[in-house]
């Protein structure tokens, strides 16, 4: 539940900490007084909209922190999926800095807005006027079904079967998009890959031709050169034969000279590194010959693979084959589609009768509940004061699956005797609607297990006996959930455990709003004004004082 709200620089709150406890706790003041502004500050903490003009000091920043004791609703796996420090009493704060960005916390640490909004959906609920639209939204009639139903399990069930049939689904038309595109463009396709499979393309291919071009086109300028080195290497009175007459003489000297081995050695080793390169140049020598026909052969090849590669946008064999196996399998997911859209519409086929068979388990749990529904909800509003209410439960398969399944749900509703049960909006006035919602927050109260609600004059539009009827269902909802009722009634304030005041004062600088905690006396006199007016009489305490010991 709420155990404590401060909140500082917002709007005309410059700062007040409010302490709450369990049960139900009213809250009252004159319309202005700042109500609406206390909310406003709660609705930052529930991941509302932070606007920098609400900061009442625009030099400082505003904080709203709320502390909350959650220790008996299981909400420590949130906290651990998103690495969160888990306490039993969590303290949440939303900060807005002057320069207009806005700040997160959770037991003081950062996290973003989403998982703010998450938390807090399991941590307070803001019932505010505006709220009884919901009952004009479809969805909002599902959401309670399924909240009355406990429909959770189902419902992820559903979901996860319903994602991968959808995936599925995605899949069928992209492959069938994709195989009216290559049928168009069959034929072309089917050239291009003969003609890559025609040029028998070898990886790297062109880099060896680019060389070979180069040594025939030079071929008589390499046999010069060549021919020049062998001879050079190899006469009579060449190289190797003055390097073999050297190591000959030195030899005949070494046994009278000293230190000779080392040059003989030397002598020898260049004469075998240079026989080694005469027998290399001999082997290129014969290989190299001018070659008219090799010349073309070279030339028209290399031409053809830079065509193609120009043709193509790419940079050597390598991406040309890669071109041509991708054209390959292009050609090939065409002659193949048949079999594949088979195979993949059986796979959807048997997603459809799984998807099928969970949809209808969770109508059925629907179903099951709509008695109850109705039941509990014309019971309450026979309560407060719609003797003869008619509540129905609409309900409707869709041809199609839904994100949530395939049921469509619709509260319809009639305030009076043989009429025909229709939309909620068009028939409830403001007070009709305040009491229909008034009466599903009662039922899903029971059912939701949420540590707090508030509820901001959801009384609007009644007043006497229904008022408080409706006070009476709000306090049996503090039986099991810390309920805060936000009231212009009587009826209702006299129901609350704690009474809480909001009022407006004036300072030398501007206009400020404060709430207290009224001590029983000033509770009395609280709602013997609310009974009379501004001035309290005699009979109002009386009155007040009758209603408070008619609640105790």
């Amino acid at each position: 539940m709420l155990q404590q709200l401060t909140i500082s620089n917002y709007a005309l709150i410059d700062h007040t900490e409010i302490s709450f406890d369990g049960g139900m706790s009213v809250i009252t003041g004159e319309t202005g007084a700042g109500k609406s502004i206390m909310l406003g500050a709660l609705a930052l903490l529930t991941g509302g909209r932070a606007d920098v003009r609400v900061l009442a000091d625009e030099t400082k920043k505003c904080v709203v922190e709320a502390t909350f004791d959650i220790s008996t609703y299981n909400l420590k796996p949130i906290f651990e999926q998103e690495d969160i420090d888990y306490e039993d009493v969590t303290i949440v704060r939303r900060e807005i800095l002057p320069g207009g960005k806005s700040r997160a916390f959770v037991n003081d640490q950062p996290v973003a807005l989403t998982f703010l909004k998450e938390i807090s959906a399991h941590l307070i609920d803001i019932h505010s006027q505006h709220q009884n639209l919901l009952l004009n939204d479809d969805s909002f009639h599902l959401n309670v079904v399924d909240a009355v139903a406990a429909s959770a399990d189902f419902l992820a069930e559903y979901a996860a079967s319903y994602n991968e049939f959808r995936e599925l689904v995605k899949r069928e038309s992209k492959l069938k998009a994709d195989n009216e595109a290559a049928k168009k463009d069959f034929d072309y396709l089917q050239f291009q890959y003969n003609e890559l499979v025609e040029v028998k393309l070898v990886d790297g291919e062109e880099a060896e031709l680019e060389n070979e071009q180069k040594m025939l086109s030079h071929a008589e300028e390499i046999k010069d050169a060549l021919g020049y080195a062998i001879e050079s290497l190899s006469g009579d009175e060449a190289v190797l034969s003055t390097l073999l007459n050297i190591e000959n003489k030195i030899s005949k000297i070494s046994d009278f000279l000293q230190d000779t081995d080392d040059a003989i050695g030397r002598i020898e080793s260049s004469r075998i590194d240079l026989q080694d390169l005469l027998k290399s140049f001999e082997r290129i020598n014969d290989k190299v010959e001018y070659d008219p026909e090799r010349v073309a052969y070279v030339d028209n090849r290399l031409n053809t693979i830079y065509s193609l590669m120009k043709k193509h946008h790419v940079d050597g064999t390598h991406e040309l084959i890669a071109l041509k196996d991708e054209i390959e399998q292009k050609l090939k997911a065409v002659t193949s589609f048949d079999d594949e859209l088979a195979e993949l519409q059986k796979q959807i086929e048997a997603k459809r009768k799984a998807l099928t068979a969970i949809a209808d388990k969770l109508s059925a749990r629907r179903k099951g509940v709509f008695k109850q529904i109705c039941d509990y909800i014309i019971t309450q509003l026979n309560e407060m004061g719609i003797a003869n209410a008619q509540f129905v439960v609409e309900h409707q398969r869709t041809a199609d699956f839904l994100p949530t399944g395939n049921d469509e749900i619709r509260f319809l509703f009639a305030a009076n005797k043989n009429a025909q049960p229709t939309d909620i909006q068009r028939v409830a006035s403001g007070g009709e609607m305040s009491r229909v919602m008034l009466a599903i927050k009662s039922m899903l109260s029971k059912t939701i297990g949420l540590p707090t609600i508030i509820f901001d004059e959801i009384d609007t539009g009644v007043s006497g006996e229904v008022a408080d009827k409706m006070g009476r269902i709000m306090n049996e909802m503090a039986d099991h959930m810390q309920v805060i009722a936000i009231t212009h009634l009587p009826q209702v304030a006299a129901k609350g455990k704690r009474h809480y005041s909001v009022f407006k004062v004036d300072d030398e600088r501007r206009t400020v709003s404060n709430i207290v905690l009224l001590s029983p006396d000033e509770r009395l006199r609280e709602i013997a004004k609310m009974l009379s007016g501004s001035v309290v009489s005699e009979a109002a305490l009386q009155n007040a004082k009758e209603l408070i010991d008619s609640n105790k």
